[in-house]
């Protein structure tokens, strides 16, 4: 077993999620005998690497988000464990927990309903610093704050207003400032872009890469654009109904997708030549949560599924470049 401190920091794993699994119960109606359970992650593995930018991709629905959130610690797992920095940090209670909250910070998805309307940017910003580092003095409170705002591109001038004077990018600056002001390692942004004008989307996303490359961020980004993935991921996980399909180098997804829903997801994304333009689509519905299939989840909506990805849940297995993919169909060479 090698040695932690002999790896190299930037290949040095940061943050893991081991099999994790989330359950959310939704009682009972009271002539019914079983009660109803949504089974949102199902044995989720995932390893970030510090200082590269993990992608979480697949349809809605699918528990990325919900993986976030208990990584991030704001919903427990039902069964699993969260890995921080080499600490499990799951069952920690919120004084022992406290430490990693100043270093991991999350960027959510809608930038109108994530900042406080009766608050200006200044108290939205300070109240970070002042919780983590009570020992600043007022002037190095101030300091710091109008150094993050020009280091995302906000013009330090805005602190004095309120959230309803700025456009969505705007407010998607403040949300991604205040992220950054306690200095964290890590930081998971909840589809960011995705309630922003296409217009302004690269705008958010070179903010966020600049910041990466400045502060030796780690990220753990989650959408459902595969062509955002390709320039900001250095890795991919794609995830089906609350279990991990296949995870690969961004290069390697793009390249050679293993996994049949993987190519699905590819072969969506509009190409210039419309010839191109013929994805094979998907056939039927996603099924529910609450009743999950046997077997391989994707199996009642795969061209390559046979008997035994209907009775038998497929274990992620190695290939030659490294990837993961959890395929019956690709380790009997069926693709």
């Amino acid at each position: 077993m090698t040695d932690p401190a002999s790896t190299p920091a930037r290949d040095r794993v940061l943050v893991e999620a081991r099999a994790v699994r989330k359950v959310f119960d939704l009682g009972s109606h009271f002539l019914e005998r079983t009660r109803r359970e949504v089974k949102a992650l199902n044995d989720v593995s995932i390893a970030v690497r510090r200082g590269e930018s993990f992608c979480l991709v697949g349809e809605s629905g699918c528990g990325k988000s919900t993986l976030a959130r208990v990584i991030m610690g704001l919903l427990p797992p039902s069964s699993g464990e969260i890995h921080f920095d080499g600490t499990r940090i799951d069952g920690l209670r919120h004084k022992a927990r406290r430490p990693f909250h100043r270093r991991m910070q999350m960027i959510f998805q809608n930038p109108y309903a994530s900042l406080n309307p009766r608050r200006t940017v200044r108290q939205t910003l300070e109240e970070p610093l002042r919780f983590h580092l009570p020992e600043l003095s007022d002037a190095e409170v101030r300091e710091t704050v109008e150094r993050v705002m020009v280091s995302v591109g906000n013009d330090p001038t805005w602190i004095s207003r309120y959230p309803h004077e700025f456009s969505g990018g705007q407010r998607q600056r403040i949300s991604i400032a205040r992220a950054l002001m306690v200095d964290p390692e890590f930081v998971v942004a909840d589809e960011p872009i995705s309630a922003l004008d296409v217009s302004i989307q690269a705008q958010v996303l070179n903010v966020m890469m600049d910041a990466r490359d400045q502060r030796d961020l780690t990220y753990l980004f989650i959408t459902h654009d595969l062509s955002v993935v390709r320039h900001f991921g250095t890795r991919v996980g794609v995830m089906y109904l609350g279990s991990l399909c296949e995870l690969a180098t961004t290069q390697a997804l793009f390249e050679t997708p293993r996994h049949p829903y993987t190519r699905i997801l590819l072969s969506a994304i509009p190409r210039v030549s419309t010839e191109e333009m013929k994805p094979p689509g998907l056939p039927g519905e996603v099924p529910s949560a609450m009743n999950l299939p046997s077997g391989c989840v994707f199996h009642d909506r795969c061209p390559l599924a046979n008997a035994r990805c209907s009775a038998e849940v497929p274990r992620p297995l190695a290939q030659d470049d490294g990837t993961l993919v959890a395929c019956h169909a690709v380790e009997e060479g069926r693709g």
